[in-house]
């Protein structure tokens, strides 16, 4: 039970920045308009022998009822540990990761959108190893890695520019070091903007 509780809230780290259909006055507006500013991002947190603490900010801007784009930030910081049978550690992994790209939607409809986040990662990673008698190994490692996350999403407007939304992404690079793996990128959340 406690696994699916931590997979659950790492999956539902709240990601600030979902779709809102616009109307078509709103978007008609020529030059520079504020309202069209959307500003969000993720923030999730998860403590055990597994812990990820990530912040990862991005702001951009409504180009069109079709049509959203800005920058993006990572920055997070996660540990696991390995432990034996009797609760003993054998291995404890810390990594931290900072960077950041630019990412883009596209709305075919108002509530549904097409996801591409270019980014590259910074990551540094430490792992320390525990024997039997009290000895201690540490391997530490930096790197850089690019990631391209394709994905889509559904948004659904709760009141004024606020909505809740739910997408998929994939890193479609898969660098073998790649933060995200083989696996899916899940994200719930709340913004304003979109």
């Amino acid at each position: 039970m406690k696994r699916i509780l931590v997979c659950f809230f790492f999956l539902v780290t709240v990601q600030l920045a979902h779709a809102q259909f616009y109307k078509t006055d709103t978007m008609s507006h020529k030059g520079w308009d504020p309202s069209r500013l959307v500003v969000g991002g993720s923030l999730g947190m998860v403590f055990g022998d597994y812990t990820n603490v990530d912040v990862s900010p991005l702001v951009g801007y409504r180009f069109s009822q079709y049509i959203a784009a800005g920058i993006n930030i990572n920055a997070q910081y996660g540990q696991f540990r390995s432990r034996d049978y009797f609760g003993n550690t054998l291995q404890r992994d810390k990594y931290t990761i900072f960077g950041g790209g630019v990412w883009g939607r596209v709305y075919p409809l108002p509530m549904l959108f097409v996801h591409v986040q270019p980014e590259y990662n910074f990551i540094s990673q430490s792992s320390t190893l525990y024997d039997n008698s009290g000895n201690k190994q540490i391997y530490k490692t930096d790197y850089a890695v690019p990631s391209l996350l394709l994905g889509a999403g559904y948004s659904q407007s709760v009141g004024g520019r606020v909505g809740l939304g739910f997408s998929i992404l994939y890193d479609v690079l898969q660098d073998d070091r790649s933060p995200y793996r083989n696996s899916l990128i899940y994200r719930v959340g709340a913004g304003l903007g979109f």
